[in-house]
């Protein structure tokens, strides 16, 4: 059997093992496919992998010996999955390798927005606290978070996960979510409209899916009725903002900060409005990244071809 993984650089630069499937067949690994590529590569291989590079109607029309497609990662709208079952291929997708990574990373921004840990570590090197006449300065606000209430859109694994750390940590937590699990209601966490949670909300996390009906969730008129001070985090997907109303709510002070690990077009694009915004940070798609996460990708990746193998295909996104 011929395993072609298309780009496989971003789950393992060099610090995981491909040896589990090569226990299944023979396998190519390309760091990264260009588009002009994809099809010289994928050959006569009977499986493929693939985290960002796109297949299409096109490529399963051409490639009839395609069985199996396995996409790295949770989202998997880099691959015509109607097309591919229309040709008889099967699609997975690895959808909980990262859930504590993610939450933890939404608490790494939301942190640093806070508290600005970086920025007064540079400011002590730089002799700022040596020369002042205080033993303690700082250079921005400072925030705590307990009895603040944090927004949550979306309660899957993620945001199942951020809710119990931020309760933790003494929040409140609102959420918006089309379906309600009444069972995780208590004192602490409701379930509430949109308007409402972006109403009352000290800070608003997003963790919802990219659909047609997300796609631009957070625009003008959606900030417009958040808080003054208000901060935004995004670990989901960068098409949720509309960034150009966001870049022009962060200057104007309507949003205190934000805080992303995502953006509309990646890597980011020189003319991205929230590049040159104030109180900004962005990061580059790193949330999910850890090696513990990515073992556990890599192992679910091989487990989910194995089941396939054996009749039993798991974790089908085109059943």
């Amino acid at each position: 059997m011929k395993i072609v993984v298309l780009d496989g650089y971003t789950l393992n630069p060099g610090d995981l093992s491909w040896n589990g499937l090569k226990e299944l067949g023979k396998v190519t690994v390309y760091d990264r496919t260009p588009t002009d590529k994809i099809a010289e590569r994928i050959g006569d291989a009977e499986i493929i992998f693939t985290n960002k590079t796109p297949l299409n109607r096109e490529t399963f029309k051409s490639f009839p010996n395609i069985k199996y497609v396995g996409v790295l990662a949770t989202g998997y709208n880099v691959v015509d999955v109607e097309a591919a079952k229309e040709f008889g291929v099967v699609v997975t997708n690895i959808p909980t390798y990262g859930t504590m990574a993610v939450a933890q990373y939404t608490f790494a921004l939301l942190l640093e927005m806070c508290h600005h840990v970086w920025e007064h570590n540079l400011a002590v090197k730089n002799g700022e606290w040596t020369k002042s006449p205080d033993f303690c300065f700082w250079k921005y606000p400072l925030v705590e978070l307990a009895g603040k209430t944090m927004g949550i859109i979306g309660l899957g694994r993620i945001g199942k996960a951020v809710s119990v750390i931020a309760q933790a940590m003494g929040m409140k937590v609102l959420v918006f979510d089309t379906y309600q699990d009444k069972k995780l209601e208590n004192e602490n966490l409701r379930y509430t409209d949109l308007d409402k949670l972006l109403e009352e909300s000290d800070v608003i996390s997003l963790h919802c899916p990219l659909f047609e009906s997300t796609m631009g969730l957070i625009n003008k008129d959606a900030i417009n009725k958040m808080k003054d001070g208000v901060m935004i985090i995004n670990t989901s997907r960068g098409p949720l903002i509309v960034e150009e109303d966001l870049a022009q709510a962060l200057n104007s002070g309507k949003v205190a900060y934000a805080a992303l690990d995502v953006v509309s077009v990646e890597p980011i694009k020189e003319n991205n409005p929230l590049l040159n915004a104030k109180n900004c940070i962005i990061t580059p798609h790193i949330a999910w990244a850890p090696k513990e996460s990515r073992e556990r990708l890599m192992n679910i990746a091989v487990d989910n071809l194995k089941a396939f193998i054996a009749g039993n295909a798991v974790n089908v996104v085109n059943p």
